[in-house]
């Protein structure tokens, strides 16, 4: 029995030295297997969403609302009474030197509807009437009943008269002296066989000057080819000033002058 034990051990021992051994991997299968593993399907990483980046909102500028501008209200009209002894002259312009319209009695009431603007001319008529003339408003004229400065201003030539003959005057100019302005003109020939003259200041100078700080207007006549008239300096409106000249039917059309302003302070 042992020596057939022992003739198995020695078959055993024959065939396990005859085996073929295990195959050594190649460096072929080693870089394959590298590779493969390098290129394989990667396993898919999720991609990082980018958040926007919020944008600043622009803040609206606010714009400046206007300062709405005071539409001044007037009256239709003021009643006035005349306070002269004998008649209150009324006339073509808001001044002394225009043409002669009618007169005013004196305690007659009447209506006023307008103002010159800077002066204290005030363009009047009969209560209730059409017929409308320029008078002096100032206190020794006239009773107001109410405030002059709630009529409307209104254009000095609105009911003035104007010559169908004559053009506008020439050689308007002006020089300073100071705070004297001398405007001069050209005369106006007239034609006496039409019976073009006139008993009423023959030239008319509409001037808007500074005086003791304020601007005013003025209507100044003259006889000659020159008027003058005091224009100080301290108002912020520039002065300014036109001319013409009258005859028995109106006047010419008027010229601007030009003026020479008063030096700053």
């Amino acid at each position: 029995m042992k020596s057939k034990l022992l003739i198995l051990g020695v078959l055993a021992a024959l065939l396990a030295a005859c085996a073929p051994a295990a195959a050594e991997p190649t460096a072929t299968a080693i870089a394959g297997a590298a590779q493969a593993t390098e290129t394989g399907t990667p396993t898919a990483t999720a991609t990082e969403t980018l958040t926007r980046t919020p944008t600043d909102t622009p803040t609206a500028t606010p714009t400046e609302t206007p300062t709405p501008t005071l539409t001044p209200t007037y009256v239709d009209s003021l009643r006035a009474k005349v306070i002269v002894d004998g008649r209150l002259a009324c006339r073509f312009g808001p001044g002394a030197p225009y043409l002669f319209k009618f007169s005013f009695a004196a305690t007659a009431n009447i209506e006023l509807v307008g103002r010159m603007e800077y002066s204290d001319w005030v363009l009047a008529r009969a209560i209730g009437g059409t017929n409308r003339c320029w008078v002096n408003g100032g206190a020794e004229y006239l009773q107001i009943n109410g405030d002059p400065l709630s009529l409307p201003p209104i254009d000095a030539h609105i009911v003035l008269a104007w010559s169908p003959y004559y053009g506008p005057m020439s050689n308007v100019g002006a020089v300073r002296n100071g705070n004297v302005v001398t405007v001069s003109y050209g005369g106006l020939r007239l034609v006496p066989e039409r019976g073009d003259e006139s008993e009423q200041t023959p030239y008319v100078l509409e001037a808007w000057v500074c005086q003791a700080g304020e601007h005013v207007f003025m209507a100044l006549g003259s006889y000659s080819y020159a008027i003058e008239v005091i224009d100080e300096p301290g108002c912020a409106m520039p002065s300014h000033g036109r001319v013409a000249a009258a005859e028995k039917h109106g006047y010419t059309p008027f010229v601007e002058v030009p003026w020479p302003q008063a030096p700053a302070r």
